[in-house]
């Protein structure tokens, strides 16, 4: 019902994630161009990597983060915690609540298995519960990985109507928020939806995979459950995966090149919200190109 049935199956069978190739992959990252350089030339994950390897809709209703005073949006204005116990059926203890945020391991003890001849009411509670904690620790975690917020009580209430919303370009937007965010070197930890960047890595750099998983799948990150990566000390692995990339060339790297240099900034919410409901009318109509050399349009904006 909510469409995000593929994540959810990933959560069952995911790999652990590489943290040194993660690492060394963000070491690339520009937030000017919101782009991986590397030794031969740019490039990034896409709406249409999205797609392909998380099975996530990048169309419909925006989905906004931006909601620092989130519950003035709850329904019929009634405090943000009175609506929680409505839709979940119980209130989290007090010492398991930092302002609106609830503690993973609370909702995983409450609502850790939904109970054998449960009602209409309490399986759609339980449903909630799950889902919250799809979006807090799967698509939108944050550095603390240990806390679900609660902002994500709006999208639950109505889970019929979850399927309508651009569930895709919210993870990818904040997967770039995250990677720009710790570009800056005094910040030491990642967040985001990391499986989507290891799963993108894997896809496009065939150098990069790991043995044995030549199975396709849907989505295409799912091909890669049950890799688990080396637990050998972190440091040099880190080395090794910057000295890699450091060799790689063109031809390492499976290319989709677009006709058009356009670069789309936003910079306020409230712009791009109203941007979005509109996106229709800008879309960019491209070709996939055999020229992977940029352009000279592009070439002049970056200068």
């Amino acid at each position: 019902m909510t469409g995000l049935y593929h994540l959810a199956r990933l959560n069952d069978r995911w790999f652990r994630l590489d943290e040194p190739l993660v690492s060394a992959f963000v070491k690339r990252w520009r937030p000017e161009t919101h782009t991986f350089h590397m030794p031969f030339r740019e490039c990034t994950i896409t709406l249409q990597d999205v797609a392909y390897q998380l099975g996530l809709p990048v169309d419909e209703h925006y989905v906004s983060s931006f909601l620092t005073d989130f519950h003035v949006y709850i329904d019929g204005g009634r405090p943000a915690w009175v609506w929680f116990k409505e839709l979940l059926g119980v209130l989290p203890p007090a010492n398991q609540v930092q302002k609106f945020a609830v503690n993973c391991t609370w909702f995983q003890e409450t609502f850790g298995e939904c109970p054998a001849g449960a009602d209409e009411e309490t399986v759609r509670q339980f449903a909630r519960a799950y889902i919250m904690m799809l979006l807090g620790t799967q698509l939108f975690a944050d550095k603390s990985d240990n806390r679900i917020h609660i902002r994500w009580l709006p999208y639950v209430a109505r889970l019929e109507e979850m399927d309508g919303y651009s569930w895709g370009s919210a993870a990818l937007a904040w997967l770039y928020m995250c990677m720009c965010r710790v570009a800056n070197r005094h910040v030491v930890k990642l967040a985001g939806p990391l499986q989507l960047l290891q799963s993108w890595i894997f896809w496009r750099f065939p150098r990069f995979r790991p043995a044995g998983y030549d199975e396709f799948n849907w989505p295409l990150a799912s091909r890669w459950s049950g890799h688990n990566p080396s637990g050998s000390e972190k440091g040099p692995r880190v080395q090794m995966w910057r000295l890699m990339i450091d060799m790689l060339q063109a031809r390492d790297f499976i290319w989709m090149p677009y006709s058009s240099p356009d670069v789309l900034q936003v910079v306020h919410p409230e712009f791009w919200h109203v941007h979005w409901e509109n996106y229709v009318d800008h879309v960019l109509r491209f070709d996939v190109v055999a020229d992977l050399g940029p352009s000279h349009d592009f070439l002049n904006w970056w200068s």
